[in-house]
């Protein structure tokens, strides 16, 4: 793999962006370069989305839709909604497994994305509600309504959330749905709140004395971090139809059979992650079984993750959603 940092002259994050490159890939062989850009042609021209661009093999994994060569400062948005001039090293660890064949490769993140695998989902934006408009209010009440109860709140218990933020609540869901925060059926009603599905899906979580549905097996995993509650995944390998258990006991996990794993892909062409992910995020009770269901699924890019890096994708993407 080629790896190269365009800074211009003089960037402050210049040491940090090459610093973060060598902690992601953590000892694995890469061609690393630093290239100073000098003017906005040159950007143009060698792909320079802002100053620091981290391109893997020529890529910008981390470019938003419709980035323009700029030699202006870059700031990249984290996972907990933090904002600094160089993207996490796990963020770069990610986009480098993505990036890398499959065979040696692991993977980061909810869903896919064109040019490697998105870490925090929404392209790159995360899966935590903004503050404003009173969208993480209602998001946040709608999230505890559904782990409290196993099932998708009224409008009058989303009311005063929106109500605080002067507006309604289908005004309300109505953006969180634009902004693929949850999905909503023809008539405007609650079908999935990731990683929470109002639907009987393959993954279903008992929390205490509650069940509900997860949208996939990275979502189910998410649910014990969000909530920092214990709780029982069980799911069924699409394969062979066999039982998958996770326990969730005081932030360990205990997987019946060890051996499981999980698939994280996508189909082609975009969309929200409830249509374009969530049917190939699975479990398998084993690498064979999971190559099995790659190979007959040609359509569906992705890779097979161990249960440690399954765990870490769901703990980055869902542990902060409820946090005030």
């Amino acid at each position: 793999m080629r790896i190269t940092v365009l800074t211009v002259p003089g960037c402050p994050n210049a040491a940090s962006a090459m610093e973060r490159v060598r902690a992601a890939l953590a000892g694995r062989a890469a061609e690393v370069e630093l290239v100073e850009v000098h003017d906005q042609g040159q950007a143009a021209e060698l792909g320079m989305n802002g100053s620091p661009t981290i391109l893997l093999d020529g890529t910008d994994p981390f470019a938003p839709a419709g980035a323009v060569p700029s030699i202006s400062c870059r700031l990249y948005r984290d996972a907990d909604g933090t904002v600094a001039g160089t993207p996490s090293a796990t963020a770069l660890r990610a986009a480098i497994d993505g990036a890398s064949p499959p065979s040696t490769a692991a993977v980061s993140g909810d869903c896919c994305t064109k040019d490697g695998l998105d870490v925090v989902g929404r392209g790159g934006r995360g899966r935590r509600a903004p503050a404003e408009r009173g969208l993480r209010a209602v998001h946040q009440a709608l999230l505890r309504h559904f782990a409290t109860t196993g099932s998708v709140p009224g409008p009058a218990a989303l009311e005063p959330a929106a109500a605080a933020a002067g507006r309604t609540v289908a005004e309300v869901l109505e953006e969180l749905a634009r902004e693929d925060f949850l999905t909503l059926d023809e008539h405007g009603r609650i079908r999935a709140a990731y990683p929470f599905s109002a639907v009987p899906t393959r993954h279903r979580v008992r929390i205490g004395g509650t069940e509900v549905w997860s949208m996939c097996a990275i979502d189910a995993l998410g649910i014990p971090p969000m909530l920092g509650r214990d709780a029982v995944i069980a799911s069924t390998d699409p394969v062979t139809g066999e039982p998958v258990t996770v326990t969730s006991d005081s932030g360990l996990m205990d997987w019946e059979p060890a051996g499981a794993v999980v698939f994280v892909g996508q189909r082609p062409g975009g969309g929200p992650a409830a249509t374009a992910c969530c049917e190939a995020l699975n479990f398998f009770t084993s690498q064979a079984s999971a190559r099995t269901w790659t190979a007959a699924h040609p359509e569906i890019p992705g890779l097979i993750v161990d249960r440690t890096r399954a765990e870490e994708i769901a703990t980055q993407t869902f542990a902060t959603l409820l946090a005030p």
